[in-house]
């Protein structure tokens, strides 16, 4: 069954930005636009959206943005009379170059762009579909885990390029680089030297205090750390905490 259509109260078009993003307006039937710039904080996107809704009594308003997920994607979509159209970066940029070849100050802004994409060819776009508050909980659960996950991937990658050039040893020590028991051992003895001169009871008693249990391993990572040789005899940069 086909869905009726729906008609707009308003036209927006968004160009963000992690700062600030650029706000254009239409009304329908009208060739004017009303220019505005909404901070990227909770208090005034929200500020700017109940604005929004009481002008427009509830009524429904369709924004283009060239985003489908992100943060400024789940803030509109907290409000129901919002009906979200993603367009594609690269047909907004071919759609700009097409019509404002002039390069002049006063050649339209993207927020601009987006709003004359939405009106002339909103055929052509396909709505966000408004989600169930526990399904946009678990969207921002699961946006915030893979943020989480890449920053994690970014720092073992950096340390582990850092720890080839002067201890590759310890990387050898220890399978999984992104576990406690490794980030605490190259803060405490971030040098081979320094874990050469570790008692043999408390290297035993770290490990175990970072729940290494199995006697095999802690003999086998002893046995190494007295065996081995540096690298070389160049300073090593220190791995301090940060508040």
């Amino acid at each position: 069954m086909q869905e009726e259509p729906v008609t707009f109260a308003a036209f927006v078009g968004i160009d963000w930005a992690d700062q600030k993003h650029d706000v254009c307006l239409r009304l329908p039937g009208s060739a004017t636009h009303e220019l505005s710039v909404v901070e990227h904080r909770p208090a005034a996107i929200e500020a700017w959206a109940r604005g929004l809704r009481e002008r427009f009594q509830g009524a429904p308003v369709a924004v283009c943005i060239e985003l489908s997920q992100g943060p400024i994607v789940s803030a509109l979509l907290e409000h129901d009379f919002f009906v979200l159209f993603p367009v594609n970066p690269t047909t907004l940029a071919r759609y700009r170059r097409a019509f404002t070849t002039s390069r002049a100050k006063d050649d339209p802004t993207d927020a601009e762009v987006a709003v004359d994409i939405l009106t002339r060819h909103r055929d052509k776009l396909t709505p966000l579909r408004q989600e169930a508050p526990a399904m946009r909980m678990l969207r921002r659960l699961v946006e915030g885990r893979r943020d989480l996950v890449q920053d994690r991937v970014r720092l073992t990658n950096r340390i582990t390029h850092l720890l080839k050039e002067y201890f590759p040893q310890v990387l050898q020590w220890f399978r999984d680089k992104e576990t406690a028991v490794f980030a605490a051992f190259i803060e405490r003895w971030p040098t081979l030297t320094a874990a050469q001169r570790a008692r043999r009871d408390t290297l035993i008693a770290f490990f175990h205090a970072h729940n290494v249990r199995k006697l095999s391993v802690i003999e086998a990572r002893i046995e190494a750390i007295r065996t081995e040789r540096p690298l070389h005899q160049r300073r090593c940069p220190s791995f301090t905490r940060h508040p």
